[in-house]
């Protein structure tokens, strides 16, 4: 199942990473990754550091430009993926998490010698804040072992999946038919290959039969070496 979510994120080119220092009564701040003077003590730096705010981020595209505050987390998050000054970087709003694209075009020439595997990536259009579809891929099974079980997600990494209950399934083959009628999901058939099928039963040709019926039944391929 190919589940899609329209989520806002922000895209842009990092042209600043300004991180403020705070000793005991002391209000100061660092370079930035740009080389930008520090930012000296100020009414405004301790409201900043009342608020949470320990950072500045102004990002950019071909069309505008932008400052953020940065808490903590966010900082955290900009320290793990190593994020610098030239980077083009895209931030999901809805959990904070930031993905490095690449190191933009124009900062290609800044240095003489670079990580072979650096891509390099064109400078955003457009807005900074933008709608993206993202599409997630899951099988029926890992729903149902999510919806079975107390643990939830962590069952499928236990493999405690246990007896599902087929009142759990229907519960998920309506919810699956909802989202597909909201366009919200798609369903992409599987492939079941059973091999020296002579040996299969009545009663197996019979289940198969009636499961083929589903709409949700996979592309069944059989092989036999028997003439």
């Amino acid at each position: 199942v190919r589940v899609k979510e329209e989520s806002k994120v922000i895209e842009g080119e990092v042209v600043e990473i300004e991180i403020e220092k705070h000793s005991g009564s002391n209000i100061g701040g660092t370079r930035g990754t740009s080389g930008r003077p520090p930012v000296g003590a100020s009414k405004d730096t301790q409201r900043k550091k009342e608020a949470g705010v320990l950072g500045k981020l102004i990002l950019k595209t071909t069309e505008m430009e932008t400052l953020y505050d940065l808490g903590s987390k966010m900082i955290e998050a900009l320290q793990k993926e190593n994020i610098t000054a030239g980077d083009v970087i895209c931030i999901d709003k809805g959990t904070g998490k930031i993905t490095k694209r690449g190191r933009s075009f124009g900062k290609a020439r800044d240095f003489d010698a670079m990580d072979p595997n650096t891509v390099f990536v064109q400078c955003p259009e457009g807005e900074l804040q933008k709608r993206k579809e993202l599409v997630h891929t899951v099988t029926l099974h890992d729903i149902d072992v999510i919806n079975s079980r107390t643990q939830g997600f962590l069952a499928l990494f236990s493999g405690d999946t246990g007896e599902i209950k087929s009142e759990i399934r229907e519960h998920i083959d309506m919810k699956i038919k909802e989202w597909q009628e909201d366009e919200k999901a798609e369903l992409v058939p599987g492939v079941l290959f059973i091999d020296e099928v002579h040996m299969l039963d009545i009663e197996c040709f019979s289940y198969l039969n009636r499961a083929l019926e589903s709409e949700q039944s996979p592309i069944v391929i059989m092989a036999t070496n028997r003439g």
